[in-house]
């Protein structure tokens, strides 16, 4: 077993993990009722990302190329002020969204895990967060009618 796995790189193997995730995705959703495109079931969005999925997984298989030359790599420490933000994010928009709403949620949401990234200014942080929040409000709050208000104070 050892030599196949020194054969294939790491794209191989998460290609095939994202095509195989795709798969039960699709088998999952088509359990479902899927609908139309008008009257979208609920096995619609799991059968469509899974198939979307499943052929991601399939170009960044083929797309791979063989780890030919194997540099020994130094193992990298871990990033725990990328991981501490990006769980802080998430908690910020649970929090946020029970009591603030969609659009502080959201801000917070970007803001905070785009600090994750050391090359990431203030700045920048919030310029992208407002970007978003700008789109998740065209797209959510207006385009799709989510009933998630916009402000919510309490």
């Amino acid at each position: 077993m050892k030599g196949f796995i020194s054969k294939y790189d790491k794209d191989h193997w998460g290609g095939i993990l994202m095509f195989l995730l795709g798969l039960g995705a699709m088998f999952q959703g088509m359990t479902y009722k899927i609908g139309s495109l008008s009257r979208m079931g609920p096995g619609f969005f799991p059968l469509s990302l899974g198939v979307l999925l499943a052929l991601m997984g399939a170009a960044i298989f083929f797309t791979a190329k063989k780890d030919e030359a194997k540099i020994k790599e130094v193992p990298l420490p871990p990033e725990w002020r990328a991981w501490f933000l990006i769980v802080l994010s998430l908690i910020a928009f649970i929090v946020l969204g029970i009591y603030g709403g969609l659009l502080p949620a959201t801000f917070a949401v970007v803001f905070i895990s785009a600090l994750a990234d050391r090359e990431n200014t203030v700045k920048q942080a919030t310029l992208l967060s407002l970007g978003i929040a700008v789109v998740c409000v065209v797209v959510f709050w207006w385009g799709l009618d989510m009933q998630f208000p916009l402000f919510r104070w309490g």
